[in-house]
């Protein structure tokens, strides 16, 4: 037996024979829940956990000793942002329908283009993939911003995004993004929807293709997921095709629904109703459902989603700075909604998710036992897993898959620590995840991933990211100068330098 081989190891490479990893903890599966096992040892062989437990009782090939660590399920990212947020652009320039966040009447005349290239959308998935590796996350469901493509994804960059994965190694669920409808700014803060049905109808067969074609690849790391954009930019046809779909390819939905104002008023013009109740009344809930954020459901909502096993993808950093909560997380729980964690921006962080879910939580609740760690750590791995209908994800077990995250404990920047989950959610960050495997592959090991440079890939995000910028006027109402839609936080130095 190998002693402590960590850095022997290849990244992007399954180690041959029977690897056994330990920490001061593990967190493990039994008794139907995650248990603490100090010093506990985990074995994994040929993509799969073999064994958890104190103490291995057989010959492996190697072993390794992480230390002041917690050797944790991977994380699940219901909602992972798969390209560069630009939610940066308006957190403190605000209207968000003044700044590029809903096409202008102009920009829609004039014909919509895709704003980046096939080479920079299918970069800024991979780029995104590393992110969620570097942060912990093994199960990875992408999402990205529609404002500015054309219309809907592209099965390419989506190929790409499939290929990315099976390299790099992280699980996905994904398929081209669509939509029948948009929302269209015809004066300052007038925004109505425009509906184009067979745009929808095509972005779905699109959609089922690939997931007909990719489902099951690179050894099961690329699974299918429907994702129609917003509720209220899909017509009932589309809607009802998607779900139908979802049965025939036994796939998950994710629609995003319940998740703010100007959602509320186009559905309440619209349907007369708000999201979850309509598609309730046309027997479009079940428990393939999975729905972000859920800020703005109603009592019936709520109870809607109960009723039908609705799954909710929870993105607490994301709403806050919005200015919205879950009311609440507790809450929910206490109807019987699963709720699976979702980080939706980068960096996708989702130890910092889960101390705003608990804050959040505790907020709307007015009450400090309202919420523990361990509730949120349960939604980032058993939550994520039961919405998209896994039970061999989220927990580590024998026969689970291996997915893996190492989080250091020793951290400088940390705590003193007496309880490992307590610890990472008070004052953790993606910053302390050392270790990644992902179906037993190495993935990530202390800030590098097979297959790309993250430092050189930082510097091309930018760059891409700078050209969009660039772009933003075409797509803004009365189309000012970028100066103009994105301020500084202070005023720049004026004068001549030493002035």
């Amino acid at each position: 037996m190998i002693s402590d081989p960590l850095h022997m190891l290849t990244l992007g490479e399954r180690p041959a024979g029977r690897t056994l990893l330990t920490a001061d903890w593990l967190l493990a599966w039994r008794d139907g829940g995650h248990r603490l096992v100090p010093h506990g040892e985990m074995v994994m062989e040929d993509g799969a956990v073999i064994f958890v437990g104190p103490a291995f009782p057989g010959e492996v090939a190697r072993r390794i000793d992480f230390g002041a660590a917690l050797i944790s399920p991977g994380l699940i990212d219901l909602d992972a942002l798969s390209d560069l947020d630009t939610y940066t652009l308006v957190l403190d320039n605000q209207p968000g329908w003044a700044r590029g966040r809903v096409w202008p009447r102009s920009y829609v005349e004039r014909g919509p283009y895709e704003m980046y290239s096939p080479e920079e959308l299918a970069f800024q998935k991979r780029f995104a993939f590393g992110l969620q590796l570097l942060n912990g996350v093994t199960t990875a469901a992408p999402i990205a911003s529609l404002y500015y493509r054309e219309w809907g994804e592209t099965v390419a960059e989506f190929d790409a995004a499939a290929d990315a994965a099976g390299e790099m190694g992280l699980r996905v669920f994904l398929s081209p993004a669509y939509r029948s409808g948009g929302m269209v700014l015809e004066a300052p803060g007038q925004m109505l929807p425009v509906f184009d049905e067979e745009k929808g109808l095509r972005g779905l067969d699109d959609a089922i293709a690939f997931i007909e074609r990719q489902q099951g690849r690179h050894g099961g790391l690329v699974n299918g997921l429907l994702a129609p954009d917003r509720v209220e930019t899909c017509t009932l046809e589309l809607l009802k095709r998607t779900m139908a779909a979802a049965r025939d390819l036994d796939c998950r939905v994710r629609l995003h629904m319940a998740q703010g104002p100007m959602e509320l008023e186009t559905m309440q013009k619209l349907h007369g109703a708000t999201g979850p109740r309509w598609m309730a009344d046309h027997g479009l809930l079940s428990e393939r459902l999975i729905a972000p954020h859920a800020t703005y459901a109603t009592e019936d909502d709520l109870g809607l989603y109960a009723a039908h096993g609705v799954s909710i993808a929870h993105s607490p950093l994301v709403s806050a700075r919005m200015g919205s909560l879950l009311h609440s997380f507790a809450a929910c729980r206490r109807l019987g909604i699963n709720i699976g964690m979702a980080t939706d921006t980068a960096p996708p962080d989702m130890l910092m998710n889960l101390l705003m879910g608990l804050a959040a939580c505790r907020i709307s609740e007015k009450k400090s036992d309202a919420v523990l760690s361990a509730d949120l750590f349960d939604a980032a791995t058993l939550g994520g897993a039961a919405a998209l209908g896994r039970d061999d994800i989220g927990r580590l077990a024998p026969g689970a898959r291996a997915d893996v995250a190492v989080f250091r404990l020793d951290d400088p920047r940390m705590t003193p620590s007496v309880d490992p989950i307590t610890t990472l959610v008070l004052g953790g960050s993606g910053k302390v995840t050392q270790a990644v495997f992902v179906d037993g592959r190495l993935s990530m090991l202390e800030g590098r991933l097979a297959g790309l440079d993250m430092q050189e890939a930082r510097g091309r995000a930018q760059r891409q990211f700078e050209r969009l910028v660039a772009k933003y006027p075409d797509r803004s109402w009365g189309h000012p100068p970028v100066e103009a839609l994105f301020t500084p936080s202070y005023p720049l130095w004026a004068g001549r330098e030493g002035d």
